[in-house]
């Protein structure tokens, strides 16, 4: 077994990529098998949730406190390029083609899928290949989940209630991990193993979510739409992120992107969108059915390009000397003063040692 895991492991981002693999062809093939109850599918099936919370609490626990202001502007700039992108996308596909459709892709599909991100492989993958601010950054990009930066660009925010309580609900748990971090060094030592112990069993649970037959019913126009979303968001994604490393001056070796490739994804969420939407204005019900199999194609299809897109831009940063952790080490504290730059170190004398 160890040979076959460690071939495995020289997949790029094996942790995350291979259990999801594996539970999508589970849950594909043979359904039932994860459905017999139990510890089980309490695990497997239908443990994601509890395993995402507290994976948040584990990622909530490493974020230092001096770090916390730059993943929140981080998440801001990421949050703002994905939903600037979905809605100018969505809004040229209604505007801009002959009969409000590209292909047959409607609006409705391109804004749900490209502004809604998918927060627990975002996690993982920065948990993988980024850094704590890459991590903590969640805590804003979490506003993207469910319909209602959906509903806003269709003009129905008027209609639909802020979901405070849910986003509330969706970061508590790394709020009270950033919590414990900073107030206990053994809570932070404690929590640390969560962070990479639990992605493989969230990642299978995440995996177990998804059919492939949902690619055969959307047709090819659902695969185009996550490859527009991984292209489209994860390079606005990534420019935006590159602009702020440049306006707040950060030096060349701490420009980490990892971040913005790991924001080129649709959450699962997501496919419940266009009936949600649909449910608010009635003129989206004779796009409801098509816009929903569209988005999940685009869940499938972006749960496994995302992974290695990430995995190529790591590499290529480090290959140019840019890395996570030199830009987590920007906002660490120091140990103690050093000599200001350009001033000699103190000398000791030898008659006084």
């Amino acid at each position: 077994m160890d040979p076959l895991l460690r071939a495995i492991g020289r997949i790029p981002g094996a942790l995350m990529i291979v259990p999801l693999f594996l539970g999508a062809v589970v849950n594909t093939v043979f359904p039932d098998v994860l459905a017999i109850g139990s510890f089980t599918t309490a695990l497997f099936k239908d443990g994601a949730p509890v395993l995402i919370g507290l994976f948040f609490l584990s990622v909530g626990a490493q974020i230092q406190l001096r770090a916390a202001l730059p993943a929140v502007e981080k998440g801001l700039v990421l949050l703002l390029a994905k939903y600037g992108v979905a809605v100018l996308a969505g809004l040229a596909v209604a505007f801009l083609t002959p009969e409000g459709n590209l292909w047959g892709l409607v609006p409705l599909a391109v804004i749900a899928a490209m502004s809604n991100s998918n927060g627990s492989l975002y996690v993982a993958l920065t948990s993988q290949f980024g850094n704590k601010t890459d991590k903590g950054a969640i805590s804003m990009l979490s506003i993207n989940d469910g319909p209602f930066l959906t509903m806003v660009a269709l003009g129905a925010a008027g209609l639909a209630d802020f979901p405070l309580m849910a986003l509330l609900a969706a970061i508590l748990p790394m709020i009270l991990g950033f919590v414990l971090g900073n107030t206990s060094t053994i809570a932070r030592e404690f929590l640390a193993p969560g962070e990479k112990l639990i992605i493989p069993f969230a990642a299978f649970a995440l995996g177990a979510g998804i059919d492939f037959t949902v690619l055969a019913t959307s047709g090819l126009v659902g695969v185009l739409l996550g490859l527009a979303t991984v292209v489209l968001s994860g390079g606005a994604a990534v420019l935006a992120l590159y602009a702020w490393h440049v306006v707040r001056r950060h030096p060349r070796p701490t420009r980490n992107l990892v971040a913005g490739v790991s924001e080129a994804s649709t959450a699962g969420n997501a496919i419940a969108t266009p009936v949600a939407v649909a449910s608010i204005d009635p003129s989206l019900l004779a796009v409801q059915e098509s816009a929903t199999a569209q988005v999940a194609a685009a869940v499938v299809t972006t749960a496994f390009t995302a992974p290695f897109l990430v995995a190529y831009v790591s590499a290529w940063q480090r290959r140019r000397g840019v890395t996570p952790e030199a830009e987590e080490a920007l906002y660490e504290p120091r140990e103690a003063p050093l000599a200001l730059e350009g001033e000699p170190l103190p000398q000791l004398d030898p008659q006084r040692v």
